[in-house]
């Protein structure tokens, strides 16, 4: 396992931008004014996605993917050059954030310089350069099966790591040996020690689909042994289907308890609830109140937050990732940005990161209870997902206590608390 990752990522928050569509200029230059904003959202890391050349062989839309890349070590034009990139680094440190970008080492764009100069790094079907998921018809998949193409992409992160670059997301990341990542991470090491690293682990299914196929996929417990963080696709899968009306809530929470036994002891993952993968949230959730509760749920979860840059303006439209798209900030709003900055707040207490995480089974369907406990004190969540009326029984101690989430008084009588239209957490020192 990662055994150095340090269980403080549970308290971060990570924001990711795709450049080209984050304002209309869509430039490093463009985002380098936005950063303080995003800093006073609650942000620790900001995460670009690709910013490398992209392919024109095979493209995808009218710009084409950023995850069919022509080029690994240099700069997408369209966003600007070395120099302005450096800057943003500069900027986002001098703001006390970290910079992550997006490695796609799993295939490359047909007209790759790295399939020009070196075509045996890649994989063949039917004696043909080619990729084993055959509607990813604009890439074609690297071969780790020659250690020369190893050290080449170490090399890379290398690079990236000497411009400033703190993190790296790792793309489809289970479909690539984890001996690899195991080697990179030991070898980038020994340049930065604390390089962040995010596994962009995939559905269970899609595992099991690549596997029955004769190819190789890690499952997320493999993916722990280098990586500092994977995604939460084992628990969001069963908390898209119950939004849809496909599995129960109770399904969804118990996907969610089994990551307590079946990752290491510092796992961390990526809570999230929309992502550029992903329809956004608030098509799924229209109701503002459930949306407000939801979104607190996910910051009370173990493990460090993703915000997809618009999810703060409750954007209802997913960018395309292969046109020119900007987000639309026009229902940016202090109430629910205010409202965000407060779950930060609540975020950074420390029993979040090393606190025994618990949720609840209780009688009253429709609400999450949720707590974290260490020695004394306890931290606890109760979010009404479903607009119930009446009360719930609670584990915690009888008193008067405080909202964290909106500063409103909380009773709890006789092990009862009334259930409200937003979500509430307490903090609660017992005797």
């Amino acid at each position: 396992m990662a055994k150095s990752s340090p269980m403080t990522l549970r308290n971060h928050v990570i924001y990711s931008v795709y450049v080209r569509n984050h304002c209309g200029v869509g430039t490093f230059n463009a985002l380098l004014d936005d950063l303080p904003r995003i800093k006073d959202l609650g942000v620790d890391i900001i995460w670009l996605m690709p910013i490398h050349p992209i392919g024109v062989k095979n493209k995808k839309g009218s710009l084409g993917c950023p995850y069919a890349i022509q080029n690994y070590r240099e700069i997408n034009s369209e966003y600007g050059d070395l120099t302005s990139f450096k800057k943003l680094v500069e900027s986002i440190h001098h703001l006390g954030m970290k910079c992550m970008i997006d490695v796609v080492f799993h295939h490359t764009s047909p007209d790759s310089d790295l399939y020009h100069k070196h075509p045996e790094f890649f994989y063949m079907k039917n004696g043909r350069v080619g990729n084993k998921v055959g509607d990813w018809y604009d890439i074609i998949d690297l071969d780790f099966s020659n250690i020369q193409l190893w050290h080449e992409l170490i090399d890379t992160l290398k690079y990236w790591v000497s411009l400033g670059v703190d993190g790296f997301r790792c793309d489809v990341a289970s479909l690539v040996p984890i001996d690899f990542w195991l080697m990179a991470r030991e070898e980038v090491a020994k340049i930065k020690e604390d390089v962040l690293w995010l596994s962009e682990t995939v559905e269970p299914h899609f595992v099991s689909d690549v596997r029955r196929e004769g190819y190789y996929a890690a499952s997320d417990s493999e993916s722990y042994q280098a990586f500092d963080i994977t995604y939460d696709y084992d628990g969001f899968l069963y908390f898209k289907n119950y939004l849809e009306g496909r599995n129960t809530l109770e399904d969804y929470l118990e996907k969610i308890r089994q990551q307590e036994y079946i990752y290491p002891n510092n796992y961390a993952k990526l809570r999230f609830i929309e992502n550029h993968d992903q329809s956004r949230i608030k098509t799924l959730i229209p109701n503002g109140d459930l949306l407000k509760i939801w979104t607190a749920f996910m910051y009370f979860q173990k493990g460090p937050v993703l915000l997809y840059a618009g999810q703060e303006a409750q954007e209802i439209h997913r960018p395309s990732l292969f046109d020119l798209d900007p987000i639309s900030w026009d229902n940016l709003n202090d109430d629910f940005v205010d409202y965000l900055k407060n779950l930060y707040k609540i975020k950074q207490k420390t029993i979040f990161a090393n606190g025994y995480y618990h949720i609840h089974r209780i009688d009253k369907k429709g609400v999450i209870y949720a707590t974290y406990e260490i020695n004394n004190k306890i931290l606890a969540g109760i979010f009404n997902v479903e607009n119930k009326a009446g009360t719930i029984k609670v584990e915690l101690p009888d008193g008067n206590y405080t909202n964290l989430v909106d500063g409103s008084p909380i009773m709890i009588e006789k092990g009862e608390i009334v259930l409200k239209n937003s979500a509430i957490i307490l903090e609660i020192v017992s005797a």
